[in-house]
């Protein structure tokens, strides 16, 4: 092309970029709607483990479609009725949906576009590269002089190394993963007959439980998902790195690993990117302060929930049968998984309310929340500009918070399934609704699920399952939890809602 461009045509980039930019929410929507209705499809085809006996009824293929594209991990339907392809399927859809893939894919799309464009005094800026637009038709309308060019060294190939290192973090962590995971399940006796008795393959049981821990789905090809295993505390701590891996330390991480890559080769790519970590583009590439304070909150908050854990529950039903070295790491690896895993060791449903509440509020905040003093933050209210355009303020002033949009899918679920709400009272608690309801919005999985004997008036018959609360929810209340779980795949586009409201 000669390095020639009309400046028609890098206005019209422009306007591609700011098209991508502002229907960012919707891309992404699209993204989920989709694949999910792609992923029903591909699990509804098939016969389940269990046909003729049981076949699972489409709308709950459809919502564990969407579980595992969101990786919310919550179960209409027991685990052990899928069959070894539509376990792969799975795998697949936790896969593309984990925020790390999801994170890399986006990068590496919008380093197809412009980085950064503006107009100004016939001057149109692409990328970060500056051109300069004719203001007649004697100055060469149709050129563009190479040499106006201006361009930071590194930018582009740090951008191509980023992708790559995010590729091989992927990599290598899930290789090593399986492996180890793999070799556990092969070699120990108990571990081994655990998947004989069901019928799983060592290998899609692995493959299928390392994708799903670091993406942070929970599922697990087990009916009764990792209870079956608490006593296998050696398989525990091959998953307790595989979650704080693929979320709440991944930024912590991915710099560490930008870091030591960068003693060992000298690149100047890998010191471009720990330096200009904002220009990177890459929303989960931290500073090292930042890094640091989001590490320390993380154990913090693990360190108060194992405390606060044993304290409430050492001695409780859920412990029976554990000695004390099964019992520390079983709670550690409850705590781990409330934040975004949803994993369980324990049932949740005979632990007491006060644990649940803790759950609750871990569920709810965001993975990338830390404590940080006020010297490191960012000053927002200097920094502040009116908006020039006011009906775009104004819509966006009456954007509630995520809390109330929650509160209003309780208040919704509860009228949805108010004869429950009456008739069975001990399993139908709000308590329990909004411990489902959080658990969806925060994409964990974690269900009390449902229990015959807390009946007040006995069906019959009545059998107790293996999946969650949310199975014996009405199809009204199922649709509400499948809009909530896309709300909290979602959220980060709606972090900033409800600062328009005053409460006081």
């Amino acid at each position: 092309m000669n390095n020639k461009y009309s400046c028609s045509s890098l206005i019209w980039s422009y306007f591609l970029r700011l098209f991508y930019r502002v229907n960012s929410f919707w891309i992404h929507l699209c993204y989920f709607v989709s694949i999910s209705f792609a992923g029903y499809l591909a699990l509804r085809f098939p016969r389940p483990r269990t046909a003729p006996s049981f076949r699972p009824k489409s709308f709950d293929l459809f919502f564990t479609s969407v579980s595992a594209l969101t990786n919310s991990s919550m179960s209409t339907v027991e685990m052990e009725v899928f069959s070894n392809f539509q376990l792969i399927v799975m795998i697949i859809l936790m896969s593309i949906g984990g925020e790390v893939f999801m994170s890399w894919l986006e990068l590496h799309i919008k380093s197809k576009f412009p980085r950064k464009i503006s107009i100004e005094n016939n001057e149109v800026e692409l990328g970060l590269a500056s051109f300069s637009c004719p203001q007649n038709e004697n100055s060469n309308s149709n050129t563009i002089s190479s040499e106006k060019i201006s361009k930071p060294p590194s930018i582009d190939s740090s951008i191509r190394i980023l992708c790559s290192v995010i590729l091989g973090y992927l990599f290598v962590v899930h290789v090593g993963g399986i492996s180890i995971f793999l070799l556990y399940v092969s070699l120990v006796g108990n571990a081994k007959e655990v998947l004989k008795t069901k019928g799983l393959q060592p290998l899609t049981f692995s493959v299928f439980t390392i994708v799903s821990t670091f993406s942070n789905c929970g599922f697990v090809p087990t009916n009764e998902n990792m209870i079956v295993f608490k006593k296998n505390s050696g398989l525990l701590w091959i998953l307790i790195p595989q979650i704080l891996l693929g979320n709440t330390l991944y930024p912590s991480c991915l710099r560490l690993v930008i870091w030591v890559l960068n003693k060992i080769t000298r690149r100047e790519e890998f010191e471009y990117m720990l330096r200009n970590q904002k220009e990177m583009g890459y929303p989960h590439l931290f500073s090292s302060v930042r890094s640091y304070f989001l590490g320390a909150t993380v154990f913090g908050f693990l360190f108060v929930q194992f405390v606060l854990f044993c304290s409430l529950e050492w001695n409780s039903e859920a412990m029976d049968g554990l000695n004390f070295y099964q019992k520390v790491v079983g709670s550690l690896f409850e705590v781990v998984n409330s934040r975004y895993t949803g994993e369980s060791v324990f049932d949740l449903s005979i632990l007491s309310s006060a644990v649940l509440v803790l759950f609750v509020v871990m569920m709810y905040l965001p993975p990338y929340t830390s404590f940080s003093p006020r010297i490191y933050q960012e000053k927002d209210s200097e920094n502040w500009k009116p908006k020039e355009n006011e009906k775009k303020g104004f819509v966006e002033s009456l954007i509630l918070s995520q809390l109330s949009y929650l509160v209003m899918g309780i208040i919704i679920i509860c009228m949805t399934e108010r004869d429950k709400i009456k008739n069975d009272p001990l399993n139908f608690n709000v308590l329990n609704i909004t411990l489902e309801v959080m658990s969806a919005y925060g994409n964990v999985g974690f269900s009390t699920g449902y229990s015959c004997k807390r009946q007040l008036k006995p069906e019959s018959p009545c059998k107790d399952t293996w999946y969650g609360f949310v199975g014996r929810w009405s199809t009204g209340g199922k649709l509400m939890l499948i809009i909530i779980m896309f709300f909290g795949r979602l959220k980060k586009f709606n972090m900033k809602g409800g600062k328009s409201w005053k409460l006081s």
